[in-house]
């Protein structure tokens, strides 16, 4: 385990270690505050416009036989 330190600093190691988990974590957090369910800021939004587009479909009119 020593080899491997001695071709890493360990100093630099640790700050790019948290550097990324830093970016990580705000990747994350901005992902769940742009869904609906998990904005923890602003709440769910109401969907108005989505609730008409997934209504169903009218039953179907039967043709007049002649």
């Amino acid at each position: 385990m020593w080899r491997i330190w001695k071709l890493y600093d360990p100093l630099r190691a640790m700050v790019v270690q948290g550097i990324f988990l830093f970016g990580l974590a705000a990747m994350i957090h901005l992902i769940l505050l742009s869904t609906n369910k998990f904005n923890w800021l602003d709440g769910p939004k109401k969907a108005g416009a989505a609730s008409a587009q997934n209504a169903p479909m009218p039953s179907p009119v039967p043709a007049i036989k002649s």
